[in-house]
């Protein structure tokens, strides 16, 4: 197994400091970086910069460093952003039309960091994307380091924290933002910058909690989608009669919302209400939303005059198809939520504002809100360590061989009152199973029926 191949997944890369991703790796990520943004044919400008952000994990600091000598030793200059969100990082590739690199293992313990890249205007890089090109030269770089440009790029410093904090209240009519009480648990990771900077003007009441940056996570790891890193925050909303609670990952790129009963709101329901509030806003746009999303989804852009259009899993499909098609805003279950003002990237922050609006217009509470969302009961994603991922969902694809069946992404076989989808993960033996049905009841039913399907 080569060095780097641990290291780049999918989307990014990530991995453990320093046993798996050092500052030698980082150098020569950066050396294939420049290579790859330099030699990029789908950029109409030669560029002549590289932005780097990092989160607040300690080692980023080292790794950031030497990733932008690298960039650097190939004649390319290095902006350094500094302490950033992964979605400031992309706001900043999209306003100055460059490439970044941000640093962060997002949800991931301490121990990792990793990074990820876009192209100049926030455009995604995955592993069909240029991913395999910059492992490929990091690869090359670490066996045999090449020469340095003639000409050495410089280093600046530059602080869009202002800039991107505007950008974010840009979305809404802060005119019609009410006095609402919000606890935002950012789980000492970047939120705690983010959240204050963005918020301070507005004429809410906000308790930050787990505020300081600190990439050893001292009180919870960063990573909300998981529901025991909730709970402190479900706790404060109920504690302090909150309106609503935020919890934000280390990278803050995603957030899931909290109602004022400290019941926390699945990412497809988040969507929903996020294109509603758009489309009403903007009749007739297209909204994306990938296939584990609920089917509320679609049904709510189709009911606000929108047209949904399905997609694969993951940012870079999304992107891709947002391009495409011009769609206004996409949604993933996962908690990423995109937006074409934004260059088509994903915000945490910007999500909670345009929730926020649609609170304080409605005049409801968010479980008032949430209600018309959801619509039926669903398993979320649940994962099986199976041997062999592609005989088992061969296996299923037979056993429903008379229901309506896709392969866009994995397995997705329709029912009617009831549908699930069957995907292998990227990085394990392991199969991720998304489930609905008509209510809880029935979804627990099909869901064990599935599984045993599968066990078989």
């Amino acid at each position: 197994m080569s060095t780097l191949e641990n290291i780049f997944k999918a989307y990014d890369v990530r991995g453990l400091v320093p046993e798996q991703f050092d500052s030698e790796i980082a150098h020569a990520i950066g050396v294939g970086f420049a290579k790859f943004v330099l030699g990029d044919s789908s950029t109409e400008e030669r560029p002549t910069k590289v932005l780097v952000a990092r989160d607040m994990r300690p080692s980023g600091v080292e790794l950031v460093a030497e990733f932008a000598r690298g960039v650097q030793s190939q004649g390319l200059d290095v902006v350094d952003l500094g302490l950033g969100s992964t979605d400031l990082l992309y706001f900043a590739a999209g306003s100055l039309n460059a490439p970044g690199a941000m640093f962060t293992a997002s949800h991931n313990p301490a121990q990792y960091n990793g990074i990820k890249f876009c192209r100049s205007g926030a455009r995604p890089v995955g592993e069909d994307s240029g991913l395999s090109q910059i492992r490929s030269v990091a690869e090359q770089e670490l066996n045999a380091p090449s020469a340095a440009s003639a000409a050495t790029g410089s280093i600046t410093q530059q602080d869009l924290l202002a800039a991107f904090a505007d950008h974010v209240r840009s979305f809404v009519d802060t005119s019609v933002l009410a006095p609402l009480k919000i606890v935002a648990d950012t789980a000492n990771g970047m939120g705690g910058l983010i959240v204050p900077a963005v918020f301070e003007p507005l004429p809410f009441n906000v308790e930050i909690m787990y505020g300081e940056l600190d990439g050893t996570f001292p009180n919870h790891p960063a990573d909300p989608i998981q529901p025991e890193n909730q709970a402190d925050l479900r706790a404060r909303v109920l504690e302090v009669g909150a309106d609503i609670g935020l919890a934000f990952d280390g990278d803050a790129d995603r957030v899931f919302l909290v109602d004022e009963k400290g019941e926390g709101l699945s990412g497809s329901t988040t969507t929903a209400i996020i294109a509603a509030g758009i489309l009403d806003r903007n009749p007739g746009e297209t909204v994306i939303h990938n296939l584990i999303c609920s089917k509320t989804v679609p049904e709510v852009v189709v009911e606000h005059g929108g047209t949904p259009i399905r997609t694969r899993v993951g940012h870079s499909f999304i992107k891709e198809v947002m391009a495409e098609t011009g769609a206004i805003f996409g949604g993933e279950h996962s908690a990423h939520y995109y937006f074409r003002d934004n260059f088509r990237a994903d915000s945490g922050i910007i999500a909670a504002m345009v929730v926020l609006e649609q609170l304080s217009v409605s005049g409801q509470t968010l479980s008032q809100l949430r209600a018309p969302f959801e619509r039926y009961g669903d398993s979320g994603e649940i994962n099986t360590k199976v041997s062999d991922t592609d005989q088992v969902i061969e296996k299923v694809a037979k056993h429903y061989e008379s229901a309506e069946q896709d392969r866009m992404d994995g397995l997705t076989v329709d029912c009617g009152d009831w549908w699930f989808n069957l995907r292998a993960s990227n990085t394990e033996p392991l199969l991720r199973l998304n489930l609905e049905a008509a209510d809880a009841q029935a979804c627990a039913a099909r869901v064990a029926e599935v599984q045993q399907v599968m066990a078989d």
